[in-house]
């Protein structure tokens, strides 16, 4: 399989997603961060965009997203985030393991996703993600395996202020089993606000003496 081809390809999905200002429907705001969706045009279900302000500049903000070592410590989302192939500098491929949410009545997924990280003109860096076949690990009969169709995130510079960068997160993520859509679309926009609100929380923590400072991981 062409990793290295989809990825060029699902990053230009991800930067067409944020060039796209037709068809969004405001679904929550929260301090400052807002969810958007429209309908998927992939699958019956929606494509949401979350859009805030995290006070780092957008260099160190993608690194600190795209590090594969502590996400489970600031994305409460997430049971497991492991690299399980690296390709090469900008890709890889990882397994995920969400926990379960809305009060239980949304089950943990696994998801196998390409990774990719890519820096556009303007400093603006996207890291896009995508399901892929990886036959190492095939679906398990403890998880059910859903589907990420061309997700990501978008980091750009505030220019007021390049210590401060924008974020946009684009989740476009087919659930699989038998939920119903409702359910997801009442949960979804709560859940996401919180990723955002954690990676704030997770790269402030990281700024810290007590923090690594920031890096490219190595396998995790």
């Amino acid at each position: 399989m062409d990793y290295k081809a989809i990825a060029q390809q699902m990053a230009q999905e991800v930067l067409g997603y944020n060039q796209d200002t037709s068809g969004w429907k405001v679904v929550k705001t929260s301090k400052k961060i807002t969810v958007s969706s429209k309908p998927s045009r992939k699958f019956h279900g929606n494509l949401y965009r979350v859009e805030g302000i995290i006070p780092e500049s957008a260099a160190k903000l993608s690194d600190f997203l795209y590090q594969t070592g502590g996400r489970v410590t600031w994305d409460k989302s997430l049971q497991v985030y492991d690299m399980v192939h690296r390709i090469d500098s900008d890709t890889f491929i990882c397994h995920t393991i969400t926990q379960s949410f809305a009060m239980g009545s949304i089950s943990p997924r696994d998801f196998i996703d390409l990774v990719y990280i890519k820096c556009y003109e303007g400093n603006m860096n996207i890291i896009s993600s995508k399901s892929v076949d990886f036959p190492e690990y095939p679906p398990s009969s403890n998880y059910i395996r859903g589907y990420n169709h061309p997700c990501g995130f978008v980091c750009s510079p505030m220019k007021e202020n390049l210590a401060y960068s924008k974020i946009v997160m684009f989740v476009h993520t087919e659930m699989r089993g038998k939920l119903s859509p409702a359910i997801i679309e009442k949960a979804m926009p709560s859940n996401l606000v919180n990723i955002i609100f954690n990676a704030k929380d997770g790269i402030k923590a990281h700024k810290t003496p007590s923090g690594r400072g920031f890096h490219h991981n190595s396998h995790s």
